[in-house]
């Protein structure tokens, strides 16, 4: 089971956008489908799926949360031409961030808001090594600049199971981002890879609950560790959902929730809802219950 899943909140077009995604990348699949009733949003469609071997899961929950910027999903292309037939798919609707072209760190490259507005960015790299093919690059900007680093440490510690893999930072007279902070960092959790940056350019954006990482704990001890560590906004914690001290979002879940909450059984799926909504930090125990129909 992949540890961490990118959790994407649409407005009503979940089912619709993770169609899209999967049919733009080959050896990509939906896996499961499912619908929560009677939650703050009314009916919500859940759908999980797979792109290149990363694990998503999207939602439509309602028009709370738009996708910005300051999370990304790099795509690594082996060809030029595997470059332009992503983007050409990804494009069509959307809006150019930066236009597809030669840059100095590869010869094709674009980054793309697509027509629901989450961001990608496609660059072409010949390296065969390349493990993780889709990668997502959370971008440090406003309040929290200069504090990428801080937070990939705060992350592996917590996590316990990670690495920084690489680091370049910006030198001086780059202006305005300021010397020693991020312009690159490559890092590790679980052996999943993310790519996180500083840009003290004005942006009007910031993280926001459009995009959250679902992390998949075994047991209550995994989720009271993480929730302990990374919860600092305490009006932010509900059924699950936490902020850690950078404004990021997380959800910290029983690894098998997806499975409680998959099925035919809609009145087994309705009083697992019913039992997690209220809860801040997830009670392992009371959902189990719940599942069972105790």
């Amino acid at each position: 089971m992949q540890k961490i899943v990118p959790h994407l909140w649409f407005d009503k077009e979940a089912v619709e956008a993770a169609d899209l995604y999967v049919s733009t990348f080959p050896q990509s699949k939906i896996k499961y489908k499912t619908m929560l009733q009677d939650t703050p949003s009314g009916s919500t469609d859940i759908v999980t799926f797979e792109l290149l071997g990363l694990e998503f899961q999207a939602i439509s929950a309602g028009p709370q949360f738009k996708f910005n910027p300051s999370v990304s999903f790099q795509v690594v292309c082996k060809t030029k031409e595997e470059v332009d037939e992503t983007w050409n798919k990804l494009s069509a609707g959307g809006q150019i961030l930066m236009e597809l072209g030669a840059y100095p760190f590869s010869e094709r490259y674009g980054w793309l808001q697509d027509k629901f507005g989450l961001s990608w960015q496609i660059l072409y790299a010949s390296e065969s090594n390349v493990k993780q093919k889709i990668t997502p690059m959370i971008m440090f900007v406003g309040s929290v600049c200069g504090k990428a680093e801080e937070a990939i440490n705060l992350w592996i510690s917590t996590f316990r199971k990670g690495s920084v893999d690489m680091l370049q930072r910006y030198g001086k007279g780059e202006e305005p981002d300021q010397e020693g902070t991020l312009r690159y960092a490559a890092f590790s959790l679980f052996s999943q890879e993310f790519i996180a940056m500083d840009s003290a350019y004005e942006h009007k954006f910031a993280f926001n609950e459009a995009i959250s990482f679902i992390v998949n704990c075994e047991n209550q001890a995994e989720i009271d560790a993480y929730w302990e560590k990374l919860s600092a906004v305490p009006e932010a914690e509900q059924c699950g959902w936490l902020k850690d001290k950078y404004g990021f979002s997380w959800q910290i879940v029983p690894a098998n929730m997806g499975e409680m909450l998959r099925g035919g059984d809609q009145e087994r799926i309705d009083r697992v809802t019913q039992t997690f909504l209220p809860m801040k930090k997830l009670d392992i125990a009371k959902i189990q219950e719940a599942y069972e129909g105790k």
